[in-house]
């Protein structure tokens, strides 16, 4: 097969790595092209991750061979070419298509930091609790598709269970405990799994009190997505999600990224510790169960 439909994540490697190594040998998208003998169009296309069409391994070689890539950095950005295979959610109408990009950022993803200020992030919520969140916002549908796209988000947990799971940091703002959706026994029926999760190697959770004030958040609901690899860069991924009505806005810019990188990490310092969050969230999972 000389084309594939690469995920966003895999495009997003892709883009990334063809843009570092042009950056690197300082070219402009013109000269790659007429190096590797395509269009700047062509150059453009795949320099940008979030264009949808299908990735030519052929042209991607070509690419990173105009670019002066060593044998190694030109095999790695291949291999993605190559190893990517479409996802269970790729084409499944449970999934909008704003949200695709964010699962497949997921299955690639070592880590993922979630300040949530408004409901439950869907990695943690029970399916109670997602079944309620979607027949609030998804108005006038069927409820047989409300329940095929609660199905896809309980799939969608399962990246929490994998051979090497996902590590997931969440900050939840003291309003989504306090925010009853749909009755106090879905609320008790939450609690009770965020409690339970909190507990798992592979997942922290911390409470960020009305105590707390002013934070370093400043405005909604957002995901960082990543992966690391030192020895090789091209390996590595960072992606920033925010989440809007009906669309999402992923940022993979250096400095955008960092700008929220930064954000999390205060928002750590001033949420409660993992020990206060759990004892708080006890005592309001007894509040729901009284």
């Amino acid at each position: 097969m000389t084309a594939t439909m690469t995920g966003p994540a895999g495009r997003m490697q892709i883009a990334r790595g063809l843009i570092a190594l042009r950056e690197r040998c300082g070219l402009t998208q013109t000269q790659v092209a007429e190096r590797a003998g395509v269009s700047k169009a062509t150059v453009s296309r795949y320099e940008a991750w979030q264009d949808r069409a299908r990735i030519r391994w052929a042209t991607v070689k070509a690419l990173a061979d105009a670019c002066e890539a060593s044998a190694e950095e030109r095999d790695a950005l291949v291999r993605v070419v190559k190893s990517q295979s479409e996802g269970w959610w790729v084409g499944n109408s449970a999934v909008p298509e704003w949200i695709d990009p964010l699962v497949s950022f997921e299955h690639e993803a070592e880590y993922e930091h979630v300040y949530a200020n408004n409901v439950v992030p869907g990695l943690l919520q029970t399916r109670s609790y997602a079944t309620a969140i979607h027949r609030a916002s998804e108005l006038r549908t069927p409820n047989e598709q409300v329940e095929r796209m609660v199905d896809a988000r309980m799939q969608r947990q399962s990246i929490l269970d994998r051979q090497v799971p996902l590590h997931l940091w969440v900050i939840l703002d003291e309003a989504v405990l306090r925010r009853i959706v749909g009755d106090e026994a879905v609320m008790a029926e939450q609690m009770d799994h965020l409690y339970d999760m909190a507990q798992r190697p592979n997942v922290d959770i911390q409470l960020l009190p009305f105590t707390a004030g002013a934070h370093a958040a400043g405005s909604g609901h957002f995901v960082i997505l990543g992966r690391d690899d030192a020895r090789n860069p091209l390996n590595s991924m960072a992606v920033v999600y925010i989440e809007m009505r009906r669309r999402g806005l992923y940022l993979d810019d250096v400095d955008a990224v960092s700008s929220y990188k930064l954000s999390f990490d205060y928002l750590r310092s001033q949420a409660a510790d993992s020990t206060a969050s759990l004892r708080l969230l006890g005592t309001v999972r007894q509040e729901f169960s009284s």
